[in-house]
């Protein structure tokens, strides 16, 4: 059997066991054993929902009897109030959580697959969360960059004042997180599961070109100068930078590298 299988086998499974012990509704898979079964592979997980009946919600959260009795659990992790994390013994890792029908008008998700309902629960539209979901796309490249360039500027003093992580997050993490938000305004997007929640996701597929760059962009914690400098680099090629803030992140940049020379000599 292909791990695919698996893992829908494992659901299906989920689904009966569901079945058999009474006070669910249904069961809605999300994800990648969603609608987007095309790109499940080795490193899938199950992301579902349980809808129980009314009052039976904490049941299935007090108690995972339904899901050990379809193969033994080595871990469970009660990551929120109404779901777990969750590795079954054979290696299947899932995450869920419970609602009762009328919750999932509050609930942020994105396309679902019905797997099992109950005969007397007759409700499609739960496939599709209702809950507005904030965009997590920008409409103008100004604003990203410009904070991008301040960034820097801040970083690399933080740097020289020995808060090498904080200038790490300021050069390496902040930065990156804000152009993934004007990504598709920089670069034609390749059709390839974007997720509503995560522009990281999947990233290589959709911006083959950025993601190219990443690894001179992102150097990590011993690197961050030279990071700065080539993120500068980049911002440079898009986008009308100051030329007075390039001068000082070039020097800021080059005072950190020949500081660190000085402490390892």
């Amino acid at each position: 059997m292909t791990y695919k299988a698996k893992l829908l086998h494992r659901l299906d499974e989920i689904a009966k066991s569901l079945e058999q012990c009474g006070g669910a509704l249904a069961l809605l898979g999300l994800g990648s054993v969603g609608v987007e079964r095309e790109r499940i592979d080795e490193f899938s997980d199950l992301d579902f929902f349980v809808i129980a009946q009314t009052g039976c919600k904490q049941r299935f959260i007090d108690q995972l009897d339904w899901l050990e009795n379809v193969h033994p659990l080595g871990f469970s992790f009660k990551n929120c109030e109404i779901g777990y994390k969750i590795l079954f013994d054979d290696g299947i890792y899932g995450e869920y959580a419970v609602f009762e029908e009328k919750e999932l008008d509050d609930a942020r998700y994105t396309g679902g697959k019905i797997i099992w309902q109950h005969a007397s629960f007759n409700n499609e539209g739960i496939v599709t969360g209702k809950a507005p979901i904030p965009s997590i796309r920008a409409n103008s490249i100004d604003h990203v960059i410009v904070e991008a360039v301040t960034n820097l500027y801040v970083g690399l003093g933080r740097y020289l004042r020995g808060e090498k992580l904080s200038a790490y997050r300021f050069i390496q993490v902040y930065p990156i997180d804000g152009l993934l938000t004007i990504m598709h305004l920089l670069e034609k997007e390749v059709s390839y599961f974007p997720d509503a929640f995560g522009n990281e996701r999947r990233l290589e597929r959709r911006f083959p070109s950025f993601a190219s760059r990443l690894g001179d962009i992102v150097q990590g914690y011993n690197r961050t100068p030279q990071a700065a400098l080539c993120l500068l680099a980049y911002l440079e090629e898009i986008y009308p930078v100051s030329p007075r803030m390039s001068h000082e992140i070039r020097r800021l940049a080059q005072r950190c590298i020949n500081q660190d020379g000085m402490s390892t000599s």
